[in-house]
Order: C-alpha cells, then sequence, then structure tokens
C-alpha cells in the first residue's frame, strides 16, 4: 500500500520560510511527476509546483522565484522550499505523486500558515 507522509508545515511570519518534504513508502512503479498542490481557506486545491522524473519543474505564477521544488528519485521524496512566504501562502499543502501508468497518490496534507 502506498502512502504519502508530509512533514513541515507550520506556523511563520510574512517573509519568513518553510521547508516541505514528502516521503512516499510504500511500492510505486514509474514515477513521472511528484508535486505539491494547496487549498487556501474557501477556495479550490491549486497546483503549486511539480518536477518531472528528467528533472524538469513547473510553478505557479504566484510562486515563482520564492519557491523551489526538488526531488531524489532514489528515496522517492519531494521537497518544497518555500521563501519570502506571504499571507496569501496559508493553505493546507498536498503533496501529489502520478506513475506512468496513470495512478495517482496523495498525502493527508500539512498546514502552513503566515502570520502577518
Amino acid at each position: 500500500q502506498v502512502q504519502l507522509v508530509e512533514s513541515g508545515g507550520g506556523l511563520v511570519q510574512a517573509g519568513g520560510s518553510l521547508r516541505l518534504s514528502c516521503a512516499a513508502s510504500g511500492t510505486i512503479f514509474s514515477i513521472n511527476t511528484m508535486g505539491w498542490f494547496r487549498q487556501g481557506p474557501g477556495k479550490q486545491r491549486e497546483l503549486v509546483a511539480v518536477i518531472n522524473s528528467g528533472g524538469s519543474t513547473n510553478y505557479a505564477d504566484s510562486v515563482k522565484g520564492r519557491f523551489s521544488i526538488s526531488r531524489d528519485n532514489a528515496k522517492n521524496t519531494v521537497s518544497l522550499q518555500m521563501n519570502s512566504l506571504k499571507s496569501e501562502d496559508t493553505a493546507v499543502y498536498y503533496c501529489n505523486v502520478q506513475s506512468n501508468f496513470g495512478f495517482v497518490y496523495w498525502g493527508q496534507g500539512t498546514q502552513v500558515t503566515i502570520s502577518s
């Protein structure tokens, strides 16, 4: 059974930094993309950043230049370094893994709260 375990959320002041990590346990055949989504209060879940197996990345416009995604293919982990955090970054952040066979996995979510 596949599980995605997230860590690193918390409360930080505006302008601060946080680093989220996600570790996939169990067997996932042929991981394609690993990424992070978020859902703010009263908002729909949205893509934050994604990285494919070749290392290509894609970011939401709202986080470009502030967030950086990385992955370790050998360990099946993905991290999100978040700098210059803003109040609008407050959300539950979800780890997402998609395989080349069409399977999609989600973490349980980790709360990130930015105080102004």
